[in-house]
């Protein structure tokens, strides 16, 4: 049956090339903690392949809707994914679609002795 809604519109986006993220005692920074967990990792790994929705995410990271919804969170306030459409399930619900921010997260580590 056709609906009003699309399901899947192809997302054009190419995340930026590269980020740094400095890692020092002036400037804390939760990129780190916040990428170092094993379902943040399984969902930058199944961004790699291009975007998608929570659900989708949460499949192919092997957990829950809620759970990749609270990882996705904090990957987008470090800065690494990002919301880039909105697509709509076939009832009509707004699902949100994500893909990475960056290619390339170079984090660089700085000592500053006073």
């Amino acid at each position: 049956m056709p609906t009003a809604f699309p399901h899947h519109n192809p997302v054009d986006h190419t995340p930026r090339g590269q980020t740094s993220v400095v890692v020092d005692n002036n400037h804390p920074t939760n990129v780190l903690q916040t990428i170092s967990s094993d379902t943040a990792q399984q969902i930058l790994a199944a961004l790699d392949d291009g975007p998608a929705t929570t659900s989708d995410i949460a499949e192919v990271a092997d957990t829950s809707i809620q759970n990749a919804k609270y990882h996705l969170e904090h990957l987008c306030e470090a800065g690494v994914v990002e919301a880039v459409d909105t697509w709509y399930s076939t009832k009509g619900t707004e699902m949100t679609v994500y893909a990475l921010a960056v290619e390339e997260l170079v984090i660089h580590f700085t000592n500053h002795t006073g």
